[in-house]
């Protein structure tokens, strides 16, 4: 288990990352849970008549990435997701590899609470961008 960051470890600019390649079974997988069977995400024939002209994986399965990096990562275990804005910036495929990044850019010493610029990427492309706000356990 990785260790948590505590309030007083965090400074505005500190950034992490995780990486992940969509898969045919992320999508199914994912469709699964969130009960959500758009034919875009599920039906090759019906995604290629679509805007994209291709399957696509769901927003929120990219975006998932985040709350990742946020539990996992920066600022870790014990952090408390408490809102996030999203902008979904461009479709992500089959197969393309997803890199969430959150970069800490304000903190709230008085509440143990700090807001993340939040961005998933595949390559150079921005495929969505966003902000978090978490609260975070303090030391003892």
């Amino acid at each position: 288990m990785t260790q948590s960051a505590c309030f007083e470890d965090l400074a505005v600019g500190q950034t992490a990352s995780l990486g992940k390649t969509i898969t045919e079974a992320d999508i199914l997988l994912y469709s699964a849970v969130s009960t959500d069977t758009n034919p875009v995400h599920i039906n090759e024939e019906a995604a290629r008549a679509s805007l994209f002209g291709e399957r696509i994986a769901h927003g929120m399965l990219s975006a998932g990435l985040i709350s990742a990096v946020l539990g996992t990562r920066l600022p870790g275990p014990g952090t408390i997701y408490m809102g996030q804005t999203l902008r979904f910036r461009a479709p992500v495929k089959i197969g393309a590899t997803v890199v969430a990044t959150v970069e800490v850019t304000a903190l709230n010493a008085e509440k143990r609470r700090a807001t993340l610029k939040t961005t998933c990427t595949v390559g150079e492309e921005v495929v969505i961008d966003g902000e978090a706000l978490v609260q975070v356990p303090a030391r003892g």
